[in-house]
């Protein structure tokens, strides 16, 4: 268990202290999808789903989820973000809607799970909207793009999706 940075010596679960961590810029890139009928995906492009503007509704969910990261996930520092964007692309070929979130920090610690957390309730906000119409979507992979800064330096996911 000493891998864990969130265990304690004893086992339990423990806050990580960055207090004597580095300041950098840090940005992570996170994905995901929902994938749904084509009477769906039209319904949503045409603006006409009963629950009104899906996309720009999802957009701003992700957005404030990123922003409540920390109290919704254990152990998570709470962060003073210096921008979150969450961009959604309607795909015919899926047929559905990929969803890519940003998160930026100048911080102790990384912006992961703000990405992560944005594209997972800006899908789930997409689901909710039209479920009514479609109860057979499903949202799948979700993870991690690339991210920068921080002591372990620069990431980006190759050879998949």
């Amino acid at each position: 268990m000493s891998g864990l940075t969130h265990l304690s010596a004893s086992g339990e679960a423990s806050m990580v202290d960055v207090s004597t961590k580095d300041v950098t810029e840090r940005v992570a890139l996170a994905q995901g999808r929902v994938l749904m009928r084509k009477e769906t995906l039209a319904l949503i492009v045409s603006g006409d789903a009963k629950k009104g503007d899906v996309l720009g509704t999802a957009r701003l969910a992700g957005i404030m989820a990123a922003k409540r990261t920390s109290e919704l996930i254990p152990l998570c520092h709470p962060l003073m973000l210096s921008k979150v964007s969450v961009d959604l692309t309607i795909d015919r070929k899926l047929p559905g809607v990929r969803v890519t979130a940003m998160a930026k920090v100048a911080g102790r610690t990384g912006v992961e799970m703000e990405a992560l957390t944005a594209v997972s309730v800006a899908c789930l906000t997409i689901y909710d909207m039209v479920k009514a119409v479609d109860r057979f979507m499903t949202i799948e992979g979700i993870g991690m793009v690339e991210k920068s800064g921080g002591k372990s330096g620069n990431w980006k996911r190759e050879g998949r999706e």
